[in-house]
Protein backbone atom coordinates (compact mmCIF):
# COMPACT_ATOMS: atom_id res chain seq x y z
CA UNK A 1 0.00 0.00 0.00
CA UNK A 2 2.70 2.60 1.00
CA UNK A 3 3.99 2.07 -2.70
CA UNK A 4 1.07 2.58 -4.28
CA UNK A 5 0.29 5.73 -2.47
CA UNK A 6 4.36 7.17 -2.97
CA UNK A 7 3.59 5.97 -7.06
CA UNK A 8 0.67 7.81 -6.83
CA UNK A 9 2.19 11.14 -5.78
CA UNK A 10 5.04 10.68 -8.29
CA UNK A 11 2.54 10.33 -11.17
CA UNK A 12 0.69 13.15 -10.09
CA UNK A 13 3.49 15.46 -9.53
CA UNK A 14 4.54 14.86 -12.61
CA UNK A 15 1.24 15.12 -14.11
CA UNK A 16 0.55 18.30 -12.50
CA UNK A 17 4.01 19.62 -13.87
CA UNK A 18 4.10 18.14 -17.13
CA UNK A 19 0.22 19.64 -18.21
CA UNK A 20 0.70 22.72 -16.65
CA UNK A 21 3.79 23.39 -19.23
CA UNK A 22 1.52 23.30 -21.97
CA UNK A 23 3.41 21.30 -24.72
CA UNK A 24 2.39 21.22 -28.20
CA UNK A 25 1.24 17.00 -28.79
CA UNK A 26 4.32 16.41 -30.82
CA UNK A 27 6.21 16.85 -27.46
CA UNK A 28 4.49 14.39 -25.88
CA UNK A 29 4.46 12.07 -29.14
CA UNK A 30 8.04 12.29 -28.91
CA UNK A 31 8.34 11.31 -25.44
CA UNK A 32 6.19 8.68 -26.24
CA UNK A 33 9.17 7.27 -28.73
CA UNK A 34 11.36 7.79 -25.62
CA UNK A 35 9.04 5.71 -23.32
CA UNK A 36 8.87 2.81 -26.23
CA UNK A 37 12.60 2.40 -26.08
CA UNK A 38 12.54 2.34 -22.60
CA UNK A 39 9.76 -0.54 -22.64
CA UNK A 40 12.03 -2.17 -25.51
CA UNK A 41 15.01 -2.11 -23.18
CA UNK A 42 13.06 -3.56 -20.49
CA UNK A 43 11.61 -6.21 -22.31
CA UNK A 44 15.07 -7.30 -23.52
CA UNK A 45 16.07 -7.43 -19.81
CA UNK A 46 13.07 -9.41 -19.05
CA UNK A 47 14.18 -12.21 -21.71
CA UNK A 48 17.25 -12.44 -20.12
CA UNK A 49 16.16 -13.43 -16.77
CA UNK A 50 16.65 -17.46 -15.82
CA UNK A 51 16.23 -17.55 -12.36
CA UNK A 52 14.60 -15.30 -9.48
CA UNK A 53 16.93 -16.89 -6.62
CA UNK A 54 19.83 -14.34 -5.34
CA UNK A 55 19.84 -16.27 -1.72
CA UNK A 56 19.65 -13.43 -0.13
CA UNK A 57 16.94 -11.60 2.40
CA UNK A 58 16.09 -7.98 2.36
CA UNK A 59 13.52 -6.35 4.71
CA UNK A 60 11.87 -3.31 3.89
CA UNK A 61 10.57 -0.83 6.38
CA UNK A 62 8.05 2.23 5.67
CA UNK A 63 10.83 4.59 5.11
CA UNK A 64 13.14 2.56 3.18
CA UNK A 65 9.96 1.38 0.86
CA UNK A 66 9.82 5.13 0.18
CA UNK A 67 13.40 6.65 -0.30
CA UNK A 68 13.75 3.28 -3.14
CA UNK A 69 9.95 4.13 -4.82
CA UNK A 70 11.17 8.26 -4.91
CA UNK A 71 15.10 7.50 -5.87
CA UNK A 72 13.81 5.08 -8.51
CA UNK A 73 14.93 7.12 -12.16
CA UNK A 74 13.11 3.89 -14.11
CA UNK A 75 10.14 4.78 -12.06
CA UNK A 76 9.96 8.62 -13.03
CA UNK A 77 11.12 7.86 -16.74
CA UNK A 78 8.33 5.29 -16.77
CA UNK A 79 5.67 8.17 -15.87
CA UNK A 80 6.90 10.98 -17.70
CA UNK A 81 7.84 9.02 -20.88
CA UNK A 82 5.32 6.57 -21.02
CA UNK A 83 2.08 7.15 -18.72
CA UNK A 84 2.26 10.93 -18.51
CA UNK A 85 2.12 11.79 -22.35
CA UNK A 86 -0.56 9.15 -22.53
CA UNK A 87 -2.99 10.75 -20.28
CA UNK A 88 -2.37 14.18 -21.27
CA UNK A 89 -3.24 13.13 -25.02
CA UNK A 90 -6.50 11.36 -23.34
CA UNK A 91 -7.29 14.99 -21.26
CA UNK A 92 -7.44 16.54 -24.68
CA UNK A 93 -9.82 14.17 -26.05
CA UNK A 94 -11.84 13.71 -22.63
CA UNK A 95 -12.60 16.47 -19.59
CA UNK A 96 -10.39 15.59 -17.17
CA UNK A 97 -9.08 12.73 -18.87
CA UNK A 98 -5.46 12.86 -17.73
CA UNK A 99 -7.07 12.20 -14.40
CA UNK A 100 -8.96 9.49 -15.31
CA UNK A 101 -6.24 7.83 -17.02
CA UNK A 102 -3.86 8.44 -14.30
CA UNK A 103 -6.52 6.71 -11.48
CA UNK A 104 -6.93 3.42 -14.43
CA UNK A 105 -3.58 2.92 -14.28
CA UNK A 106 -3.15 2.98 -10.69
CA UNK A 107 -6.21 0.89 -10.35
CA UNK A 108 -4.88 -1.61 -12.80
CA UNK A 109 -1.24 -1.81 -11.02
CA UNK A 110 -3.16 -2.49 -8.06
CA UNK A 111 -5.16 -5.11 -9.18
CA UNK A 112 -2.59 -6.60 -11.40
CA UNK A 113 -0.06 -6.66 -7.97
CA UNK A 114 -2.70 -8.48 -6.37
CA UNK A 115 -3.67 -10.98 -8.83
CA UNK A 116 0.01 -11.47 -9.31
CA UNK A 117 0.35 -11.79 -5.40
CA UNK A 118 -2.29 -14.19 -5.33
CA UNK A 119 -1.25 -16.80 -8.42
CA UNK A 120 2.20 -16.64 -7.19
CA UNK A 121 0.80 -17.92 -3.62
CA UNK A 122 -0.98 -20.47 -4.96
CA UNK A 123 0.86 -21.84 -7.90
CA UNK A 124 4.53 -21.43 -6.18
CA UNK A 125 5.68 -25.14 -6.33
CA UNK A 126 4.61 -24.50 -10.24
CA UNK A 127 6.19 -21.02 -10.76
CA UNK A 128 9.54 -21.39 -9.54
CA UNK A 129 9.99 -23.92 -11.35
CA UNK A 130 13.26 -23.61 -13.52
CA UNK A 131 11.71 -24.01 -16.76
CA UNK A 132 8.48 -22.33 -15.88
CA UNK A 133 10.45 -18.60 -14.64
CA UNK A 134 12.18 -17.95 -17.93
CA UNK A 135 8.97 -18.55 -19.82
CA UNK A 136 6.68 -16.26 -17.73
CA UNK A 137 9.41 -13.60 -18.07
CA UNK A 138 9.53 -14.14 -21.63
CA UNK A 139 5.66 -13.92 -21.82
CA UNK A 140 6.66 -10.57 -19.41
CA UNK A 141 8.79 -8.84 -22.27
CA UNK A 142 6.33 -10.09 -25.19
CA UNK A 143 3.51 -7.78 -23.69
CA UNK A 144 6.52 -4.63 -22.61
CA UNK A 145 7.81 -5.06 -26.32
CA UNK A 146 3.92 -4.93 -27.57
CA UNK A 147 3.05 -1.76 -25.85
CA UNK A 148 6.23 0.04 -27.16
CA UNK A 149 5.43 -1.07 -30.72
CA UNK A 150 2.12 0.40 -30.13
CA UNK A 151 3.69 3.46 -28.52
CA UNK A 152 6.25 3.64 -32.02
CA UNK A 153 3.26 3.15 -34.42
CA UNK A 154 0.86 5.82 -33.14
CA UNK A 155 3.72 8.52 -32.64
CA UNK A 156 5.00 8.06 -36.11
CA UNK A 157 2.00 7.98 -37.21
CA UNK A 158 0.84 11.72 -36.27
CA UNK A 159 4.04 12.73 -37.74
CA UNK A 160 3.68 11.04 -40.75
CA UNK A 161 -0.09 12.73 -40.63
CA UNK A 162 1.65 16.71 -39.82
Amino acid sequence: MIALVTETLVALISLLILHSLGFHEAFFRGLSLAGAAILIWISISLWKVRTLDSGQKVSFGLWKVVLMILSNGVLWTYWITICIPKAILLGEQLHLGQYLFMGLVQLGWLISTLVVAFLFSRFRRILSRPRVIPFLFKLFAFAFFYFAMDMIIESLSYFMNQ
